[in-house]
Order: C-alpha cells, then sequence, then structure tokens
C-alpha cells in the first residue's frame, strides 16, 4: 500500500510566540523536519496543510472557547500563517510535494478540507496518487491532527497518527481525542507531547 505522510499545521501562530501557541509546537517542528528529511523511500508523498484564513466566522473570537473559537491565527498574508522556520525549509527544499490550504471562510480543522492552490482537494489528490494509507502528525493532537485523522478514516484510508510528532494543548482535551481516535480505528504509535 502506498503511504502519504501528512504534516497537518506547523505554522507560527501555533507555536510558542503565536497567537493560539501550543506548548512543545516548536520542538514538533524540528522534530517533524527531521522526519520529513529522513523520509525518502518511507512515503511516496508528503503533503502539508495551513490554516489560510480569510474571515471564518465566528471561528475567530474576542471571548473564545478554545474548542469552536479562538483568537484571531493563521491570516492570510499575515506572518503567523507562515509554517514554523524550523519547518519551513523542508518546503523550500522540495521535500514536501504539495501544501494545502484550509479555512478561508469556515473553521476548516481537517486537513481534507484543504484543496490545493488550483482547488484539489486533499482526498483527491492522493487517491489520484493512488495513496491507501496516511500517516498523520503536527499540531495540535486534539484539535486539528484529531479532525485530518478521523476524515481520513470516513475517506477509507488506512489511517495512523504519529504522536511522537505532534502536540496537544492540553492533557485531558488530548486523552479525549486519543480515545476517539482508538474507537474509528486510527492506528496510535508513540508518545503524546502535551507541555500544558
Amino acid at each position: 500500500m502506498r503511504r502519504a505522510l501528512i504534516v497537518v499545521d506547523v505554522q507560527k501562530d501555533f507555536c510558542e510566540g503565536g497567537n493560539v501557541p501550543v506548548k512543545g509546537g516548536a520542538g514538533r517542528a524540528v522534530a517533524i523536519a527531521e522526519l520529513v528529511r529522513d523520509a525518502d523511500g518511507r512515503y511516496a508523498h508528503v503533503v502539508a496543510t495551513r490554516d489560510h484564513h480569510i474571515d471564518p466566522g465566528g471561528h475567530f473570537s474576542d471571548e473564545p472557547d478554545f474548542e469552536n473559537s479562538f483568537p484571531v491565527h493563521c491570516v492570510v498574508g499575515s506572518e503567523g500563517g507562515e509554517f514554523h522556520p524550523d519547518f519551513a525549509p523542508v518546503v523550500t527544499e522540495g521535500k514536501v510535494d504539495e501544501v494545502f490550504f484550509k479555512g478561508a471562510r469556515s473553521a476548516s480543522k481537517s486537513g481534507f478540507e484543504g484543496a490545493t492552490e488550483h482547488g484539489t482537494p486533499l482526498g483527491t489528490w492522493l487517491r489520484e496518487r493512488e495513496v491507501g494509507g496516511v500517516d498523520v502528525v503536527g499540531i495540535a493532537t486534539d484539535h486539528c491532527v484529531k479532525a485530518t485523522a478521523l476524515d481520513g478514516v470516513r475517506a477509507g484510508f488506512d489511517v495512523a497518527v504519529l504522536l511522537d510528532y505532534t502536540a496537544g494543548v492540553s492533557a485531558a482535551t488530548t486523552d479525549v481525542a486519543l480515545d476517539e481516535l482508538r474507537t474509528a480505528g486510527v492506528k496510535l504509535t508513540g508518545t503524546p507531547v502535551v507541555l500544558a
């Protein structure tokens, strides 16, 4: 089975110093960059997703609940929306085959709601390349990583989450997310990183 690596939202705003920081995010950016550089032959393709907000409605809030609404983040054209500087080089080096943008006018937590600059959805892009399985890494375990993995299962892919390469917002919400993922049939490997 051809597998792909999906790197979820390793962006400045989700790492320390960003607008919606996840403790450990910067460290995961370094680890994921190393994983991608060493991935030759392990994956048929490596792709990345990016929050890419223009006007996502209630997803932005001055009084966020941190479940469905959050402070302003990853706005198109903002520095916070860029890839973390420890991950960005693998993209410019050509180690990432495609980038999928999500959430222009919605919350869009799942990478499978994303599309290329030309409008090709992630699931379609993978199927066109005969990918049957995906490994998911990135930020945050209990939000966009979870949503991407669950949508991957719904789309018929064999899905694993590599927990050593994810960062969670809190232990409680990460534990709930891991239970959801297990129940859905997602394979979990490694140990979740939760530094909150």
